[in-house]
């Protein structure tokens, strides 16, 4: 069960008309990246307050329209949310959770104030079933006191298993405390060795370390420690009853070491089930590289830009695509003026203007050309122009032996057309001599040059159709007779005008167009994958 999309309407909060659409195919973690102040836990509070109209999550008690309503509109009611499931309305999605009993696990919420300094339970007593959802936070603002409630429920589950198993006490224990370790130990140099026992006024978790000589109980963890144990075990504990969640984390990063920040996102994301969600608001640079790395294909991403006016205008917002420049701007939201040291895995070399433009934008064509067609498979490469034939091999020379120094993980390519001969015919014969003859960081296209390809036509009638345009196919084939070896650069008139295009359009405009067309499951964008990856 998932959210595909939620739109917040009327003035709710900061948001005169937002709407989030995640697609028919919404990923299992979404994450909200932004500055403070932007909005993403508003999103989290929108979700919480069209739930509470069927029964309040936490004991905090719900807030009232002034915390809900940009306006304190009266009678701002719940239906000011929508929210659209994979598996229908909301209305659709409590019914059916209702009949098994389970209607306040649509969704387990987190707020970013999560209280546990100590942990000392000195008396037994009930707690409710945690599938009633019924105990922390009921919005973001609220203070998250889970800590001594999931100690109790963490003993009433290690006495279901003795009775299940009918195993020695010692055996149960081991099993539970194996279970949380395993994600404890992901994050933390530290894990638990004892559940404690309250009869025995030792109602805490106790753990040890490599470099303690005894064990040491709940309270004189870090705070940093404290908010990861805490997390890790609200999750463990969820796993059953909350099979079929969207969980909403408002800053789980919170008091945490950016280096813990990007295992504990991963141990998150095991901890609940495929058949969930996360939402999970964020500007840490650990949950960013999670995003960005192991849980790339897992993950949609909405960024939250300062220039939205999303209080005053009506906006969508879509999952971003994973690009370098959308990463470079989240992570600028963590890193501040830092961001500009943050580098791409590969950088490659070619041909064009080696003068940046305003801004320090890329000047170069077959640079912008390729950071287009590449930008979302190979997010962590970067194209660069550096001039003509001679200044591409000496200025890709001292970019390696300067970068190599500061980023030692920075592959640097020098790609060129196979037009290289300075214009006299080379075939692919040539080329194969060139590539052995050349450093293995050298490429060389397989057709003449970038036309070649972005004039190929499977690309040209996606964009003659894509434009609601005829695309004169007979006209093409009379002109084009090897698009491999051709000079097609020369022919560009001809080309818009068999597109269909106004020969009086801009001709780069035009061509930086068709560099849009050629995705992955094109043949001539596996051609173009290959000569340079």
């Amino acid at each position: 069960m998932r959210i595909k999309k939620i739109r917040l309407s009327n003035g709710y909060k900061r948001f005169h008309d937002l709407t989030i659409d995640l697609g028919d195919l919404p990923k299992k973690i979404i994450a909200l990246v932004g500055p403070n102040g932007c909005g993403k836990s508003s999103v989290l509070d929108g979700m919480l307050f069209h739930a509470n109209n069927w029964g309040v999550i936490g004991n905090k008690g719900p807030k009232g329209i002034e915390y809900h309503s940009m306006n304190a509109v009266p009678n701002y009611g719940y239906d000011n949310v929508q929210i659209d499931f994979t598996d229908g309305s909301f209305q659709e999605v409590y019914a059916a959770k209702r009949a098994l009993g389970k209607d306040r696990t649509i969704f387990s919420f987190r707020s970013p104030y999560r209280y546990n300094s100590s942990l000392k339970v000195v008396e037994t007593k009930a707690v409710s079933e945690i599938k009633n959802n019924s105990y922390g936070a009921t919005s973001a603002s609220d203070l998250d006191d889970k800590m001594e409630d999931n100690y109790r429920r963490l003993n009433v589950l290690y006495n279901r298993y003795l009775e299940i198993t009918d195993c020695k006490p010692s055996e149960a224990k081991l099993k539970i405390i194996g279970d949380l370790n395993r994600a404890i130990k992901n994050c933390l140099d530290l894990e638990i060795s004892n559940l404690g026992n309250v009869e025995a006024s030792k109602g805490t978790l106790y753990f040890k370390k490599k470099d303690h000589p005894v064990e040491f109980d709940f309270n004189v963890l870090s705070s940093g420690e404290k908010e990861v144990v805490d997390l890790l075990l609200d999750l463990y504990l969820r796993r059953d009853e909350y099979s079929e969640t969207v969980f909403l984390l408002d800053e789980p990063e919170l008091h945490i070491n950016t280096s813990i920040q990007k295992n504990l996102l991963i141990e998150i994301n095991k901890l609940i089930g495929e058949n969930c969600q996360l939402w999970v608001t964020t500007h840490s640079i650990g949950f960013l590289r999670a995003l960005q790395e192991t849980l790339k294909d897992d993950c949609q991403i909405i960024l939250f830009k300062d220039d939205l006016n999303l209080a005053s205008t009506k906006q969508v917002l879509q999952p971003i695509k994973r690009n370098l420049m959308n990463w470079r701007e989240m992570f600028a939201v963590a890193l501040d003026d830092l961001a500009k040291l943050v580098s791409p895995e590969r950088i490659v070399y070619c041909e064009g203007k080696d003068k940046a433009g305003k801004d320090g934008e890329e000047n170069g064509f077959d640079a912008k050309v390729f950071n287009t067609i590449f930008s979302e498979k190979h997010h962590q490469t970067l194209f660069v122009s550096s001039g003509g034939n001679t200044e591409l091999d000496q200025r890709s020379d001292i970019a390696i032996n300067i970068l190599s120094k500061v980023f030692s993980k920075v592959q640097i390519l020098v790609l060129k057309d196979r037009d290289m001969a300075s214009g006299k015919a080379t075939n692919d014969a040539d080329r194969n001599e060139y590539l052995e003859l050349n450093p293995a960081h050298h490429r060389v296209l397989k057709r003449w040059e970038i036309e070649n390809y972005l004039f190929d036509k499977e690309v040209l009638k996606k964009f003659s159709s894509s434009n609601c345009l005829i695309f004169g196919e007979s006209e093409y084939d009379s002109l084009i007779t090897d698009i491999v070896n051709q000079d097609v650069k020369s022919l560009t008139q001809e080309i818009k005008k068999i597109c269909g295009l106004d020969l009086n359009s801009n001709t780069e405009k035009f061509k930086l167009q068709l560099s849009t067309f050629i995705i992955d499951d094109m043949d001539v964008y596996k051609e173009l994958e290959s000569c340079i990856f």
